[in-house]
């Protein structure tokens, strides 16, 4: 294994309690492991909103193609439950500035969680148009903050948490102060709904889980107008979300078909994953709510990717149990979209798991592809 170099990168500094630990508050930073050469021809750097990916697979086989990888995790590393997309944005700034003091090409991994980030951060990057959150908190973020990349390679990427979540939510919940109301009409693990699921089933479970997340955010947004309307009120409030794992392509296969096992990609159980104390969006805020799961939230992947004007390779993993032919469609029609000056390479990772668990050989794979695509990148030249 060649050795990690701790990284630590100041950052700007976020609201009020957005860490329990008076030292982060104090002086926000950021940290990252980097392997490879410190210092050369490309620079790449992989991150997630939220997990720790100061171990990801990647690190080793990038590094011994002497690409320098930097393994960066967010302010809200290990805890979403207060996480600002917008922010994280300048701790994914933090990390490209750094590499781009070291290399003559710096590339954005997008991979699982962190693809929507790095379609967020690119587009942005290019044209700055943030001023708040969807809060209405202001941000004051700089261009100098955001320097742009040169490529994003996107590897079994969710198409955004805030759509990740609609697709996730339990529609058969009729309750949402009491995490054991049911619906059984609704329940995808109800055995009297067994799959294969008609199409009529499935439109339903989809048009009550976009019902409920916007329940959910209207609730928070009248919420939030009240707190902030007492004087001297908090700015903030936590709350549940329940019931967050009942996407029926976990357990029909015939939806959305590819090589995928049944129960997603958290274990074999879905029907416990759905009511786990730490699964997708369980512990929030009104304002992270708004920011990362509501549909207002600026943080849309394939949105964003088509705002962007760089090389994008594109690996889909084609055994992944959390990402669907549909997204990587989307992904790739995103793509295009920005015109015949702009370039997708696609590959599939043929049987690849989301994490590509115990497949050493298509982690070899995705390290040579990346070195092939990220050798022949153009320099990004920001516009006047």
């Amino acid at each position: 294994m060649h050795g990690l170099e701790l990284i630590a990168l100041d950052v700007a500094p976020g609201v009020a309690m957005e860490s329990q630990s008076g030292l982060q508050m104090n002086r926000p930073r950021v940290y990252g492991a980097l392997a490879g050469p410190k210092r050369g021809r490309i620079g790449a750097i992989v991150m997630h909103p939220t997990s720790n990916f100061m171990g990801h697979y990647l690190l080793e086989p990038f590094a011994q193609r002497e690409i320098g990888l930097l393994a960066l995790n967010s302010r809200y590393v290990g805890n979403d439950s207060v996480l600002i997309m917008e922010r994280v944005l300048q701790d994914l700034g933090a990390g490209v500035a750094y590499l781009r003091q070291h290399y003559d090409r710096v590339i954005l991994i997008g991979n699982s969680g962190g693809a929507a980030l790095m379609s967020f951060y690119q587009a942005q990057a290019e044209q700055l148009t943030l001023k708040d959150t969807p809060a209405g908190d202001p941000l004051h973020i700089t261009p100098e903050e955001l320097p742009p990349a040169d490529g994003i390679a996107l590897m079994a990427g969710h198409i955004g948490r805030s759509r990740l979540l609609l697709n996730w939510l339990d529609a058969s919940l009729t309750d949402e102060r009491d995490p054991l109301s049911c619906d059984p009409a609704l329940d995808i693990y109800d055995a009297r709904n067994a799959p294969p699921f008609s199409a009529d089933f499935v439109a339903r479970i989809r048009a009550v889980q976009r019902q409920r997340s916007e329940r959910i955010t209207a609730q928070v947004k009248a919420r939030l107008m009240f707190l902030r309307s007492l004087p001297h009120g908090p700015r903030d409030e936590p709350f549940l979300v329940y019931r967050t794992y009942a996407d029926p392509r976990f357990i029909d296969l015939s939806l959305d078909a590819n090589d995928r096992q049944p129960g997603g990609n958290r274990g074999d159980d879905p029907r416990q994953m759905n009511s786990g104390v730490s699964n997708l969006g369980r512990f929030t805020s009104l304002t992270a709510w708004l920011s990362q799961w509501s549909l207002e939230s600026r943080a849309d992947g394939p949105t964003n990717l088509a705002q962007t004007s760089v090389p994008v390779l594109h690996l889909e993993y084609t055994a992944d149990a959390a990402v669907f032919p549909s997204d990587i469609r989307e992904w790739s029609a995103a793509i295009t979209s920005r015109g015949r000056t702009t370039r997708e390479t696609f590959h599939r990772i043929n049987k690849g798991n989301h994490y590509l668990k115990g497949q050493p050989e298509l982690i070899e794979r995705v390290a040579d592809l990346t070195l092939a695509w990220s050798a022949s990148l153009p320099a990004y030249i920001r516009a006047a």
